[in-house]
């Protein structure tokens, strides 16, 4: 497929802002996503766990570009994956960014290959930029620009809540991903609930340079007899009040993450010292995000948090 200009195409029915279209083909950027709020409710006979999450999606990108492949033969029916580093591979040199079959964006594509029956392949470039094992959702993310740029692309005209369907059979948080926004994740996260109305959610979020295991991470957690109250957290988010996000934030992982890796309590304590004082892990970590008033504030907190040796930092909003 040709581009003769950069043009944006509005993509709202798959859940992007848009994607743009250039000579080098569809680009689309994949937002990371913060969970302000996690709480384990029961174990799953499946190996899952039912919880109750809220997640906003925050502005730290991956950027994919898709270009379809309509030769007649087999191998032009592939989906081929090139990863690329834009700060270099070294920021991810203890975590694994997986290749092939193994990687999210080859699976989302193939099975939407096989579902919808099209005889064609892609292309995908891939620059990473959010960090892998970190509990910022970046591969999810990155299978949902995939399929929402495929789905254009290939001429399919799916629904969102097909693709949301087929997105939860790759993993729990893609279907929060192609209709991003603030939204509660119940289920194994995939179940959706629309949380308007939250307010501006500014945030430094650190990365140390030791990733943790997912399965792992649940494996060592316990479910509690008395769940927390999400409605505190997005009541506190509402009005704005720090103090009282500092009461009701709330992620159940990190009672077991913090005795997997010593880098969660580091990571806690420099941004104590600091002055931040909301604070806690994402999802299953190991990335560590402290809440601030405003964008300022979260770039002179992430400019001091850099010079403690504690992995990446990035400042960033709440987007969509």
């Amino acid at each position: 497929m040709q581009f003769n200009a950069s043009r944006k195409i509005p993509a709202t029915k798959q859940g992007n802002d848009s994607m743009l279209a250039t000579t080098k083909g569809l680009v689309c950027y994949a937002p990371a996503k913060l969970n302000l709020y996690f709480e384990l409710l029961a174990r799953r006979e499946d190996g899952y766990h039912d919880v109750e999450t809220l997640m906003v999606p925050v502005s730290l990108y991956d950027t994919l570009t898709f270009q379809t492949e309509t030769a007649s033969s087999k191998q032009n029916e592939s989906i081929q994956l090139s990863l690329i580093a834009p700060g270099g591979w070294n920021a991810f040199s203890s975590q694994t960014i997986p290749e092939g079959r193994d990687n999210l964006v080859v699976r989302a594509l193939e099975l939407l290959q096989r579902q919808s029956g099209v005889a064609v392949g892609a292309r995908v470039t891939l620059e990473k930029r959010i960090p892998a094992q970190a509990g910022l959702g970046g591969g999810s993310s990155d299978a949902a620009a995939a399929l929402t740029m495929a789905n254009h692309a290939w001429g399919l005209h799916w629904s969102q809540d097909r693709l949301m369907d087929l997105g939860a059979e790759i993993g729990s948080d893609v279907p929060f991903f192609l209709a991003p926004g603030p939204k509660i994740g119940r289920g194994r996260g995939e179940q959706l609930t629309r949380v308007p109305s939250i307010g501006r959610v500014c945030a430094v979020i650190a990365v140390p340079p030791e990733g943790l295991s997912t399965a792992e991470v649940y494996r060592a957690s316990n479910v509690p007899e008395v769940p927390r109250n999400i409605e505190s957290v997005i009541t506190a988010l509402r009005t704005g009040s720090l103090r009282q996000l500092k009461k009701t934030l709330h992620n159940r992982l990190e009672e077991a993450a913090v005795k997997i890796s010593p880098w969660i309590d580091r990571v806690r304590e420099a941004m104590e010292e600091l002055g931040c004082q909301v604070h806690q892990m994402t999802g299953s970590g190991s990335g560590y995000f402290g809440l601030c008033r405003h964008m300022e504030e979260a770039n002179r907190l992430a400019s001091r948090l850099r010079t403690r040796n504690v992995g990446q930092v990035f400042a960033v909003s709440k987007v969509g």
